[in-house]
């Protein structure tokens, strides 16, 4: 049995793509001086929404900041004048687009089923959030859920000083373990299975039948990637896991 667990938050544990999606599509809905029409700026959204979490995660600019430029390059399609100062911006994100898109947050229905079988395994793993996302956004999904009890840490760029990939070694030093004994759990083929597999982990793909960012059927994987379609399978999976 593994040691440590870990998981990917936004789309193992928490739907962030549909989040995003129904709150900006109110937002564009309710524009009277659009440049697009709808679907075109939801996906212009999520385009910016990558572009500039990429940066925010090379450490080029605060999580404050990397919402800041989405809003800039985003308002001008919506209609809007951009706020002059970073106060205005921050104020039309918390109002405009933090506040619905928290009230967006779904937990998928096999998180909980499958933490409590964890959690109830004689001399089981420890269990741990490895997430890219800001940490006080990520509690806050998590505490929504009542999940945070069941993880020993949630580990995030600001504790690691490293996003995924390179944060594998630093979450397995966290939690004093070694990488062959650990387990990353998460719905991105390359950056949580293949990468942890890379880092010396054990990476597992929970396939949801979605790819995160483009929205299409998920990618082919190859027949060696460790593959699980609902977080219910895991235990029984690392069962027959020898890690």
């Amino acid at each position: 049995m593994a040691d440590v667990i870990f998981f990917d938050l936004d789309g193992t544990l928490v739907d962030h793509r549909s989040a995003v999606w129904e709150t900006i599509g109110q937002i564009v809905r309710a524009a009277p001086n659009a440049a697009a029409p709808p679907e075109e700026l939801v996906t212009l959204w999520w385009t910016l929404e990558g572009r500039h979490m990429r940066e925010y995660l090379a450490g080029q600019c605060s999580f404050a900041e990397h919402h800041r430029r989405r809003l800039r390059a985003f308002l001008p399609m919506l209609g809007e004048p951009v706020p002059s100062t970073p106060d205005l911006l921050d104020a039309w994100i918390a109002e405009r687009y933090l506040t619905p898109f928290a009230e967006s947050w779904r937990c998928y229905p096999d998180v909980q089923p499958c933490l409590e079988t964890l959690k109830r395994l004689p001399r089981g793993p420890r269990l741990a959030v490895l997430t890219n996302g800001d940490p006080g956004q990520q509690r806050a999904k998590l505490a929504r859920f009542g999940l945070l009890e069941y993880f020993e840490a949630v580990l995030t760029p600001t504790e690691l000083g490293a996003a995924k990939p390179a944060a594998y070694a630093g979450a397995c030093r966290w939690m004093r373990t070694d990488p062959t004994r650990a387990v990353n759990v998460g719905d991105m083929l390359d950056s949580d299975a293949n990468a942890a597999a890379q880092a010396g982990l054990t990476g597992i793909w929970l396939d949801r039948g979605i790819d995160f960012v483009t929205g299409e059927p998920s990618p082919t994987a190859d027949r060696t990637i460790r593959r699980i379609e609902r977080l219910t399978d895991l235990p029984d999976h690392l069962s027959c896991t020898n890690t």
